[in-house]
């Protein structure tokens, strides 16, 4: 086919998927979380849930869970996860009932290939993240039309106006943010209210989790996720995209 072709083609394709999402935007801009997740997955044939089982991911998995128990969660095993983490998984997705959890991995030949020792960590956390979590995500989200992320619009000043649907640039995805308008509180009430089970680290003062390498504990009065990747300038694994390059927390897109 001829390049103008292929980009009318792709503009008009995503231009479809533009005017999908402001429609659902509009229709559910009123409603609850636990609405757009209900309105998500009836309205995205193909739609997988991404969960790190990391302090708040029971919220979510819960509400999908409440709306259809064979929800595809993927869930990416860097095999750098603390031990409490793969059992927590284990046990949230018995306690909740989850049918379709897929554990995402990196290829042995690219980890044999790229961080044959396990040091790739020390000297480049961003190729290691990219390694272990971002690029095997990306493909096993390949045969999706859309996924469900945890972000909220507390997070960062990049996410101030973060919507309940968005377009994922580069991707010709859908990605759904049902957590959107939620404040710490209101996580933090939901698990009460719902009697969900806690991450065991949390409790030792681990409010955000990733690879055990990269993770440590918080004091008193520092930012939740001061622990990942402390004293270095990155502030998550790049699993999102903008105009389909990878980006992080507060960068400039």
């Amino acid at each position: 086919m001829p390049l103008d072709l292929i980009q009318t083609e792709l503009g008009a394709d995503r231009a479809e998927l533009t005017e999908k999402v402001e429609a659902l935007n509009t229709q559910f801009c009123h409603h609850s979380a636990h609405d757009a997740m209900h309105g998500a997955l009836e309205a995205i044939e193909e739609l997988a849930l991404v969960s790190s089982f990391g302090a708040e991911s029971v919220v979510l998995l819960h509400m999908a869970a409440v709306v259809d128990k064979a929800t595809p969660v993927l869930f990416v095993d860097t095999q750098m996860l603390f031990t409490e983490t793969l059992e927590y998984q284990q046990d949230v997705s018995d306690r909740l009932g989850l049918k379709n959890v897929h554990i995402i991995r990196a290829n042995d030949e690219d980890v044999q290939r790229e961080d044959p020792y396990g040091a790739l960590r020390l000297s480049d956390t961003d190729a290691c993240c990219n390694l272990r979590k971002t690029f095997p995500l990306q493909r096993a989200l390949a045969g999706y039309d859309g996924w469900i992320s945890g972000r909220k619009r507390f997070q960062s000043g990049t996410r101030a106006a973060l919507n309940f649907f968005e377009v994922e640039d580069g991707t010709g995805r859908i990605k759904v943010n049902p957590l959107a308008h939620w404040a710490p509180e209101d996580v933090r009430a939901y698990m009460d209210e719902n009697n969900l089970p806690r991450h065991p680290l949390v409790a030792k003062g681990y409010p955000s989790i990733g690879c055990a390498p990269c993770t440590s504990p918080i004091k008193e009065g520092e930012d939740p996720r001061a622990g990942r990747w402390r004293d270095q300038n990155k502030e998550e694994c790049g699993i999102h995209f903008v105009d389909g390059k990878m980006v992080r927390a507060g960068e400039k897109t």
